[in-house]
């Protein structure tokens, strides 16, 4: 059976500093809406994180980012920076670990997440239930929310970064649907339904913090015991055997010739673009990957663009001959070539048979090879 759900701004809260009382700044502001059982407070992570001092003034924000990080999962570069989607120590494979500089406040530092989001919403709530004189059992919930791009989905969304008190996944698996058909792997993840609900109230730049929810179902609460708390929205992240895009499809094809996303090699041999770029350029980190770690092979490049500009024309043929040691050093160089182009989009064709020097022509294009390397 569905219920009305009301979602209201907390208007008036203050600016948050280190050492602040978030729960009570919540409180004061709600003024005469008394929390209730069966309220979901949700709120900023940027409120938290100001709260606990979790900034990085005058800090390279590449290095945080890399120092917040569990590992890299893509990276691209943007004018002359690199921009990175990690998996952050915080949980979720976000961009720059979360690391924002926007409503951070008049020292426009930059904030870091808090590396336990679901211990600071436990946190939040015992304090709101205590200021508010419930039991810690009462149906009360807590989400911390941030925002963050999705996979095939433009634009951002917010999420549950942190929760307590809440069901953040519910599993209707082995449920009958509509049509009585047995669901086999629906399960909703209701933390970030509702943290992206109440963002259309919180808005980005209207300075709203927090929002209250009420009208869930009861049963989408916790019972308030230790075990059930412990889970929050860190469940929600997939990682290990059940993530399917560990890696971006560049990223795992270099890391199959040694070069890790994130790593000093990676910035070495070169970082994709988000912009369309030189086909020069292109090839040149083909080879690049082509010959990592390898001193005793050697490339020989020959670049033909469709404009004649080989700084800007974005269309072209490439010929590159390798040379190894021996047969099977080549056959080894060779295959490392094909991979690199598809790492770059390009496509590899033999031009020619090895020779006894134990060298190969390759040409490389932006477009479908008519003799794929076999």
């Amino acid at each position: 059976m569905t219920r009305p759900l009301t979602i209201v701004p907390v208007l008036g809260m203050p600016e948050v500093h280190e050492g602040d009382d978030v729960a009570g700044l919540v409180l004061a502001a709600l003024g005469e809406t008394s929390l209730a059982p069966g309220d979901v407070v949700v709120v900023s992570s940027k409120v938290v994180s100001k709260a606990l001092g979790l900034t990085g003034v005058g800090s390279d924000k590449s290095v945080l980012v890399q120092g917040e990080s569990v590992r890299v999962v893509a990276e691209r570069t943007s004018g002359d920076r690199i921009t990175r989607v990690v998996e952050a120590l915080a949980g979720p494979v976000m961009a720059a670990a979360g690391i924002d500089g926007s409503n951070t406040g008049p020292s426009g530092s930059l904030l870091l997440l808090p590396h336990d989001p679901d211990a600071c919403a436990r946190a939040l709530r015992a304090a709101l239930l205590s200021l508010s004189g419930m039991p810690p059992s009462a149906p009360l919930a807590v989400v911390l929310s941030d925002t963050a791009g999705r996979p095939w989905r433009a634009g951002l969304t917010d999420f549950a970064l942190g929760a307590a008190g809440l069901r953040v996944l519910l599993d209707h698996r082995g449920e009958t649907d509509a049509d009585g058909r047995v669901m086999s792997v629906t399960a909703r993840a209701v933390a970030d339904e509702i943290a992206a609900a109440a963002d259309l109230v919180k808005g980005k730049a209207d300075g709203v913090a927090a929002a209250l929810v009420r009208g869930l179902p009861e049963s989408w609460f916790e019972d308030g015991s230790e075990h059930e708390l412990a889970s929050g929205a860190r469940q929600l992240v997939r990682t290990g055997t059940g993530d399917w895009f560990a890696l971006g499809h560049v990223e795992a094809l270099r890391q199959a010739l040694g070069v890790a996303p994130g790593s000093p090699e990676s910035e070495a041999v070169g970082i994709r673009s988000v912009a369309p770029e030189a086909f020069a350029a292109r090839v040149a980190r083909v080879v690049a990957l082509t010959l990592f770690a390898d001193e005793d092979a050697s490339a020989d490049l020959e670049v033909a663009t469709t404009g004649g500009d080989p700084a800007s024309d974005t269309e072209g043929m490439a010929t590159v001959t390798l040379g190894a040691a021996d047969d099977y050093a080549l056959g080894r160089l060779t295959q490392r070539l094909e991979i690199a182009a598809a790492s770059e989009d390009l496509h590899a064709a033999l031009t020619g048979e090895p020779t006894a020097e134990h060298s190969v022509t390759v040409s490389l294009s932006t477009s479908v090879s008519p003799s794929p390397m076999a």
